[in-house]
């Protein structure tokens, strides 16, 4: 038997099952990393609104009486 010298190149055949489990694998990974950027980012930005809000003074909210609409036949 002589050595077939492009089976070396060829590819062995996958099941099915086994290219859904590598994509499901794939697609689950990349959402995950997804979520933890996500994450990341939201608190950052939290951090930095609260570290916003307490540099700012605080306002006096006036109540003022509300307008009375002009009756117009």
């Amino acid at each position: 038997m002589t050595p077939n010298p492009n089976a070396a190149f060829k590819p062995a055949k996958t099941s099915s099952s086994d290219k859904a489990a590598a994509t499901d694998h794939t697609a689950r990974a990349i959402v995950a990393a997804e979520k933890i950027a996500r994450d990341k980012k939201t608190e950052k930005l939290k951090a930095q609104r609260l570290e916003r809000a307490a540099a700012e003074p605080v306002a006096e909210v006036v109540a003022t009486k509300p307008s009375r609409k002009s009756r117009r036949p």
